[in-house]
């Protein structure tokens, strides 16, 4: 690939793409905000440029901006890493229009698949099986309740747009229905749509989520999946690859039904079908919640089991490459896990910790170890981003000793200035209900304080 590509994002993720563009010896442009202007992923691009204040709807959410940087520098591709703008179908459209080459689905897939209502009416006239839930035709509070009713309680209240855990709410009865609509739609402000749907709520649900690669010569493969469960407010913390308790059946049904959804929308690009289960695995017992067109944080364990570059491929599928192997040579080579480091304090209901970033130890990067971090010394960890640091990846031949080495490398990571979770992730990691794989998506919120309490008695 012979052409310069703009990252449209920051931190470790614009970092990590800069990495692999150096590899294939594709020139980088990094952009940057006013809080950004030393970063680290400023320094890791061959260039870079300034796209606006601190705020990210006056920089990395500011669309003119973006193309307009993409323009001064001569750049032709533009990759937009995940969160912001990455599933942002007018981004598309205008990188579109500005001649560039948006490396991602197209502009109807990112519309069909960003509506969780329209993704889910697509995906069960694909076959592939959804929850009991309502699309919302009728968004008045007594229709909506209504549909609740009929559903059975407990629900879950779901932004039409949302992501990131942000616009969805657990209603326990009739009762509490109408608070936890209001919060919710406040919620979904932010993504300009305050539509909802009501599905059912799975007690003890697992999360487990597909990645696909799909080409623009029609070859849509699965490569494999993640189990994404230990989670605190709707968003993941821990992720690893292969799921615990998946057989070679299950994981090829799962993997026909990702495939069978991703050809429905015309998907092209690397993406995530995310699924809800119940324990124990069963195909009959897990459902369809998502589809996210974009790369996922939690790629690098995918990575680490198949072998496979997922930026690398997203630039070579963006360039008209079509996928040189079949789903018969994707490899599942052992076990990976994932930890996000982040600047929080567990003990205090996982609240933000920004500050200077005075001292910063992450464990060396060794065979089997892998570390994408955002941050260096001397960073401002301010309030306006999300707040993970850096996420550490381990894979080994077993599960239990992929755990192991994980939580041994989160005992080494110190900060100065901002408060780390590490601790706690280790603990989680060491628990019981993690190595037996019992947990579920409120683990980590219910055994707060008992891994919080855990995590302070480690040996610093």
């Amino acid at each position: 690939m012979d052409v310069t590509v703009l990252i449209a994002n920051r931190g470790e993720i614009a970092a990590r793409i800069a990495r692999t563009c150096a590899r294939m010896a594709i020139p980088s442009v990094a952009v940057y905000s006013d809080a950004d202007a030393t970063a680290l992923h400023v320094t890791a691009a061959d260039s870079a440029q300034r796209i606006g204040s601190a705020h990210p709807r006056e920089s990395y959410l500011c669309i003119p901006a973006i193309i307009a940087a993409a323009e001064r520098s001569g750049a032709r591709y533009v990759h937009p890493g995940y969160g912001f703008l990455s599933e942002n179908a007018d981004f598309a459209e205008a990188c579109a229009a500005a001649g560039l080459t948006f490396i991602g689905p197209s502009p109807a897939a990112i519309r069909a698949m960003g509506g969780k209502a329209a993704a889910r009416l697509l995906a069960e006239a694909s076959g592939v099986p959804c929850l009991p839930g309502d699309a919302g035709a009728d968004q008045s509070e007594e229709a909506l309740l209504a549909a609740a009713t009929r559903i059975g309680f407990p629900v879950m209240v779901k932004a039409v747009g949302g992501g990131g855990g942000r616009g969805m709410r657990r209603v326990a009865d009739a009762a509490a229905f109408p608070a936890a609509l209001a919060a919710a739609r406040r919620e979904a402000a932010i993504f300009g749509d305050d539509r909802m749907l009501i599905e059912k709520l799975v007690e003890s649900a697992r999360h487990i989520e597909v990645q696909i690669l799909a080409d623009s010569h029609g070859n849509v493969l699965h490569l494999h999946e993640r189990d994404c469960t230990l989670q605190r407010r709707h968003q993941k913390l821990v992720e690893e690859c292969p799921a615990p308790g998946m057989d070679a059946a299950l994981r090829a049904e799962l993997g026909r039904r990702a495939c069978a959804l991703a050809r429905a929308v015309g998907y092209v690009g690397a993406g995530t079908v995310e699924f809800i289960a119940e324990a124990p695995l069963r195909a009959e017992s897990i459902w369809f919640m998502e589809m996210n067109t974009r790369l996922q944080v939690e790629h690098p364990v995918t990575e680490m089991v198949t072998g496979l570059d997922l930026v690398e491929w997203q630039l070579r599928i963006a360039r008209g490459e079509a996928l040189p192997f079949t789903q018969a040579d994707i490899r599942l080579d052992g076990h990976a896990v994932e930890a996000r480091l982040c600047a929080e304090d567990p003990a205090r209901q996982f609240l933000p910790s920004p500050g200077h970033l005075t001292a910063l130890s992450l464990p060396a990067e060794a065979p089997g170890l892998r570390v994408d971090s955002g941050v260096r010394v001397g960073d401002i960890v301010t309030a306006y981003y999300d707040s993970m640091l850096a996420k550490i990846i381990v894979h080994a031949p077993t599960r239990a000793l992929a755990l192991q080495r994980l939580a041994d490398a989160l005992d080494s990571c110190r900060t100065g200035g901002v408060r780390l979770n590490a601790g706690f992730l280790a603990a989680a990691l060491r628990s019981d209900e993690m190595r037996e794989a019992r947990m579920d998506t409120g683990f980590l919120e219910s055994a707060r304080k008992r891994l919080v309490e855990s995590a302070l008695k480690e040996p610093a």
